[in-house]
C-alpha cells in the first residue's frame, strides 16, 4: 500500500479544490492510501468525509497577498516553521510515502519532504504575474524541492519554464478531467427559472469564479451592459465569491452592479452548491480573466454540461476552447470585443446550439476524467 499525503491550500470547492476531490476519490483504493490536510474547515472537509477520506485539519499559512509587507514575511516564516513540524509528526505517524502539494501557494510540503526525505510531487495550478519577486521565488522553490512537476496547462508549464529555473528538470502537463455523468447536458436547473425570478424565454449569459483582482467580472460586467442595452431578453449571472478577508470585493462588485441601467436583468450570487444546475441555466458562459488562467475547471465543466465559452485569448482557456469551433476566444482586455462575440451567439441559435454541443465532444475527447486519474497514478509509480 502506497501512502499519499495531499496537502492543499483550502476547503472550498472551486476548481483546483474540484480536481483534488475528484483524483482522491478515483485512485485504486487496494493500492493507495490517501491522506489530506487542509488549512480549515469547509465543504471539501465534508465531502472528503462522506468518501471516508482521512483529513486533519491543521491551520498552517497559505501564501496570500496579505503576507506581502515586511510584518507578514514575518508572521508567514513562524506559522510556516510551526505547522511543518505538525505535519512532519502527522507524516511519521501515517508513514506517508509520497507528498502531494496541490498548488503553489502550500510550501510545507517542502519542509516534510526534505525532514523525512519524502518524495514531493508538487501540482502547479496558477500563473503567477506579479508580484514577479513572488514568480521567481515560487519557481526556484518548485524546481528545487519537487521530484515531479505537474501543470494542468502548457500555458502554465512554459510559465514555469520561462522563470529560468527548471533547466535541468522536466515540467509535465496533465490535463484536468471532469465528473461528466455530474455535469452533462440534462442536468435539471429549472428551479433556478423561478428562485432567480428569469423569465423563460431569456437568453442567459454568466460566469462562476473567485471574486478576486483577475478573474474579469468587471470585464463581463461592460461586455454585458453592452449586449444587454442591444438584445432586452438577455439575463446576466454573477456567481462567485471573494477569499476570505476580501469580502470588500464582493460589496464592490455589487455597488458596480447596482450601478447598471440593466441592474434588473443581473442576478449577483455568492458561492452555491448547486454549480451543476447553473451551468445548464447559462446559453453562454463567460470568463475574461484579465491575467491569463492556467486551466481554468469552470469552462471544463460548463463545456461538459454543453455550453459554447467565450473567454480571452490567452492562458489554458486557449487550449480548452478552440476558436470558431466550441466558443469564441476575445482580445486581451477589451470588453467590446468580448460584448461582441457575446452577441455573435446570442443572435445566432443554430451557432450557439452546435458549439455547445462541439464544446460537450472537445471535453469527452481532451479533458477525460479517467484519463486525468490514470495520469497521476502512474507518476505516483515513478517515484515509488
Amino acid at each position: 500500500m502506497i501512502n499519499i499525503l495531499f496537502l492543499h491550500a483550502g476547503a472550498e470547492m472551486y476548481g483546483a479544490d474540484r480536481v483534488m476531490l475528484d483524483l482522491i476519490k478515483r485512485l485504486d483504493k487496494g493500492k493507495y492510501k490517501p491522506y489530506v490536510i487542509l488549512p480549515i474547515e469547509g465543504i471539501l472537509v465534508n465531502e472528503l468525509k462522506k468518501e471516508k477520506i482521512s483529513v486533519i485539519v491543521i491551520p498552517y499559512p497559505i501564501m496570500r497577498r496579505k503576507y506581502f509587507n515586511f510584518k507578514g514575511i514575518i508572521q508567514y516564516s513562524f506559522k510556516l516553521i510551526k505547522y511543518s513540524q505538525k505535519i512532519i509528526k502527522i507524516a511519521k505517524k501515517y508513514k506517508i510515502d509520497i507528498i502531494h502539494t496541490n498548488t503553489a501557494a502550500t510550501l510545507e510540503g517542502s519542509f516534510v519532504s526534505r525532514k523525512l526525505h519524502i518524495p514531493q510531487l508538487w501540482s502547479i495550478h496558477e500563473i503567477i504575474v506579479s508580484p514577479q519577486i513572488m514568480y521567481k521565488a515560487t519557481s526556484k522553490l518548485i524546481a528545487r524541492y519537487s521530484n515531479i512537476t505537474i501543470t494542468d496547462s502548457k500555458a502554465v508549464k512554459n510559465h514555469l519554464e520561462a522563470s529560468g529555473y527548471f533547466k535541468d528538470k522536466k515540467v509535465k502537463v496533465i490535463y484536468n478531467g471532469v465528473d461528466t455523468d455530474r455535469f452533462n447536458p440534462c442536468v435539471y436547473c429549472d428551479y433556478l427559472y423561478s428562485e432567480w425570478n428569469i423569465p423563460r424565454t431569456a437568453k442567459i449569459i454568466g460566469m462562476m469564479g473567485r471574486v478576486n483582482s483577475w478573474k474579469g467580472q468587471n470585464d463581463f460586467l461592460e461586455a454585458a451592459n453592452i449586449v444587454m442595452k442591444k438584445c432586452p431578453d438577455v439575463y446576466t449571472i454573477f456567481v462567485g465569491a471573494a477569499f476570505d478577508g476580501e469580502e470588500w470585493r464582493e460589496k464592490k462588485l455589487a455597488d458596480k452592479i447596482a450601478q447598471s441601467p440593466y441592474n434588473d436583468r443581473i442576478i449577483n450570487k455568492g458561492y452555491r452548491t448547486d454549480s451543476e444546475g447553473i451551468y445548464k441555466l447559462y446559453d453562454i458562459f463567460i470568463l475574461p480573466s484579465i491575467n491569463p488562467d492556467p486551466l481554468p475547471t469552470v469552462v471544463l465543466e460548463a463545456m461538459a454540461t454543453g455550453k459554447p465559452v467565450v473567454g480571452y485569448r490567452h492562458g489554458g482557456v486557449c487550449e480548452m476552447v478552440k476558436d470558431g469551433y466550441n466558443g469564441f476566444l476575445a482580445e486581451v482586455g477589451n470588453p467590446d470585443d468580448l460584448a461582441k462575440k457575446i452577441n455573435q451567439l446570442i443572435e445566432d441559435d443554430a451557432l450557439r446550439i452546435q458549439m455547445g454541443k462541439n464544446s460537450r465532444k472537445r471535453l469527452l475527447e481532451k479533458f477525460s476524467i479517467e484519463a486525468y486519474v490514470k495520469n497521476y497514478s502512474d507518476e505516483y509509480c515513478k517515484l515509488i
